[in-house]
């Protein structure tokens, strides 16, 4: 009776996060797959029959034959995606490190410090940048007197502007996963180690970095999956002159009305974050394992 009594109890307590993850992920994502296997007639009806065609276009095999420009824009996207991930946690190593070494008040300030950026709009951050970055800000006019711009050179739009207003964006993400494996390490380890004759480079790559690895699988998830979906950065920052996955994704749904398309690529995007989630938990499930 008691087993039954606090399945029951159990049940009631994942009731409402059942329900609400049914409603506004799970019913949403079906809707999703249903509506990209449709057909967009030529004024913008969506109907049957079903067709893999929406897949297809976005693999590059069109009415005239294969076409990259969409593979490339994945292709580019993805890079984008991934330069920033290896960026942030690079520069979120020795900021994790040195927060960590700080002490208690003045690592809640620290901490503080990272956190801020959360407590604006990521549209008004980005906004920022653009008045950063203008032609006659401070930025640029100290790059053209050190002779890294030339006259009627701008910052803005251009990658460069894109991977700062990305980078900037995402920093927070990559650090505090990091800093709470940092601030748990062992330093017992690190001591051993010395101790045995390792020095420098081999100390970090015994006895600290496997403590730190799962603070950085978490910031490279955090990271990665929003950078590969992003759209405010790149349509503000270059603007919008080339073409990105989430600017791509917008446009279907948006000016050229062809929502399957649109949700055809959606749903490639995701399938794709799953396989490399899933990826991530067989990995660390068999390093515990070991």
């Amino acid at each position: 009776m008691k087993d039954k009594s606090s399945s029951r109890n159990k049940a009631l307590l994942v009731a409402p996060a059942s329900i609400w993850i049914g409603t506004f992920l799970v019913l949403p994502l079906i809707g999703l797959a249903i509506l990209s296997f449709l057909t967009r007639s030529g004024y913008g009806e969506i109907g049957l029959p079903w067709t893999f065609d929406n897949f297809k276009r976005f693999a590059g095999f069109g009415f005239f034959g294969f076409d990259p420009v969409y593979p490339l824009i994945f292709a580019r996207t993805f890079m984008l995606a991934l330069s920033t991930t290896l960026i942030t946690a690079i520069l979120s190593l020795p900021l994790a490190f040195f927060i960590a070494s700080l002490s208690g008040r003045w690592r809640a300030i620290a901490l503080t410090m990272v956190i801020i950026p959360f407590w604006t709009n990521l549209l008004i951050r980005t906004y920022a940048w653009q008045i950063l970055l203008a032609n006659d800000s401070v930025i640029a006019n100290t790059f053209r007197a050190l002779g890294l711009m030339v006259e009627g050179q701008s910052l803005v739009p251009s990658l460069g502007a894109i991977y700062i207003g990305m980078i900037c964006d995402f920093l927070p993400y990559m650090v505090l996963p990091v800093y709470a494996s940092v601030e748990k390490v062992d330093w017992r380890l690190a001591e051993a180690a010395r101790d045995l004759g390792a020095r420098g480079g081999s100390v970090f790559r015994h006895a600290i970095w496997p403590q730190i690895v799962p603070g950085i699988g978490a910031g490279v998830f955090l990271t990665f999956v929003p950078a590969l979906g992003q759209y405010v950065v790149p349509d503000l920052l270059g603007g919008a002159k080339t073409a990105m996955l989430g600017n791509t994704i917008a446009q279907q749904f948006g000016a050229s009305r062809d929502w399957p398309f649109g949700a055809a690529i959606s749903l490639v995007a995701m399938t794709l974050i799953l396989m490399g989630l899933w990826i991530r938990t067989v990995c660390f499930k068999k390093q515990e394992a070991q």
